[in-house]
């Protein structure tokens, strides 16, 4: 039987990005002592209580159907969230909850997206976005932010492809790269939405884990809140990956017709999970913080370790829980860099050309392990280096 296009071009017809990984967990799988540097998954797990919070609530029996936009106690918790830390007035008509941020950039792309729509987003990016704009039968396309730029995006770049387009995706603080995007990058991104009638998708989920700067919500800024779709998680800020717990705040109107997406595909989140969200959120800031401490002492580690050498420079890493490494210098690209990095010294990351094409060169180190381990890998990763840029000179 023929398969549909729409999920058979899902990747473009080529990787989906993710063949370092695999490869790495294959050779886990086998018995071989692997440092991980892949993904961006939290090594404390979550949170004790609020596994407990979530098994309290499977037990008062929050286990039938929920609301399939949100239970209305989680949209309350998430809309005074945004409200407190945007000062943009948000209400639960504004929230959608949804089994993570992924789903909600899906969401948000149904949202703003027909058939055969043109849908921009920023290279380097996370390795879903092409797909889920093809996903919903819209055609992505890429406009880079350029390694000279530290990868803060152009305006006029993206201005110079969204004539006729429906929308763009935006991701700050950014992964692959750890960027804050400036709020002068901000103002203009929202000047070109203004003048070219875009959607502007805005993936926020790294927005509790800023180093340098402040992270400004596209939604603040002049004339955005009714052309704005902000995607955020549970994820990152909670360290709750596997609970599959996000939300979409917008227009009322997009969010009411996301809520019937929502019946007609994921039939809502689990209540006991949206239990155990409202219980985390209710710990506050503070709590936050603590969950996000390890990532900036870590990312302060490796950028004293990359400035101890001159062989692979460091991308300001202002946010998010990932270094990006510029390794030119050695004559590799990422993906064979990443790979010689895999088996010559079982450390596994992931190279920049897994996230499009303007990341080249580089590779991309999550800050996941305990901070031993981390360092001995990023020793590992410097030493190959500087041996691969001696042989390349000479």
């Amino acid at each position: 039987m023929k398969l549909a296009r729409r999920i058979t071009g899902l990747t473009g017809g080529g990787s989906d990005g993710w063949d370092v990984y695999y490869r790495a967990n294959d050779l886990a799988a086998q018995g071989v002592d692997i440092t991980h540097l892949t993904i961006g998954e939290h090594d404390i797990g979550t949170d004790r209580a609020i596994l407990d919070a979530m098994h309290a609530a499977t037990l008062a029996g929050h286990v039938g159907y929920s609301m399939f936009n949100g239970n209305l106690n989680l949209r309350e918790r998430i809309a005074a969230r945004l409200t407190e830390r945007t000062g943009v007035s948000t209400t639960p008509d504004n929230v959608l909850v949804v089994p993570g941020g992924q789903a909600g950039l899906f969401a948000a792309h149904h949202a703003a997206c027909d058939e055969g729509d043109r849908a921009l987003f920023i290279d380097p990016y996370y390795a879903t976005y092409p797909g889920t704009i093809r996903g919903v039968g819209a055609e992505p396309v890429a406009i880079a932010a350029r390694p000279d730029r530290m990868f803060q995006p152009d305006p006029e770049d993206i201005r110079a492809k969204a004539r006729g387009a429906a929308s763009l995706l935006v991701n700050t603080p950014n992964n692959p790269t750890g960027v804050v995007y400036s709020r002068d990058t901000l103002d203009g991104i929202a000047q070109v939405c203004r003048d070219e009638d875009l959607w502007l998708i805005s993936d926020e989920v790294y927005d509790t884990l800023v180093w340098n700067g402040k992270h400004v919500s596209p939604r603040t800024l002049p004339g955005m809140a009714d052309r704005t779709l902000v995607v955020g998680s549970m994820s990152k800020s909670h360290a709750m990956t596997g609970s599959r717990i996000g939300w979409v705040i917008g227009p009322e109107e997009a969010i009411a017709h996301m809520g019937n997406l929502s019946t007609h595909t994921t039939y809502g989140v689990a209540g006991f999970v949206q239990e155990a969200a409202c219980f985390a959120l209710d710990q506050g800031p503070a709590f936050e913080a603590e969950v996000a401490a390890p990532f900036s002492r870590r990312r302060d580690l490796v950028l004293r370790l990359v400035g101890e050498q001159d062989t692979v420079r460091a991308i300001p890493a202002d946010g998010a829980m990932f270094v990006m490494l510029d390794i030119r210098a050695t004559g590799l690209s990422g993906e064979a860099f990443a790979d010689r990095l895999l088996d010559t010294h079982r450390v596994a990351v992931m190279p920049g050309e897994s996230f499009g094409h303007a990341a080249a060169g580089h590779v991309r180190v999550a800050l996941t392990v305990a901070d031993e381990r981390l360092a001995d890998a990023l020793g590992k990763l410097l030493g190959l280096a500087n041996d691969l840029a001696q042989k390349s000179a000479g």
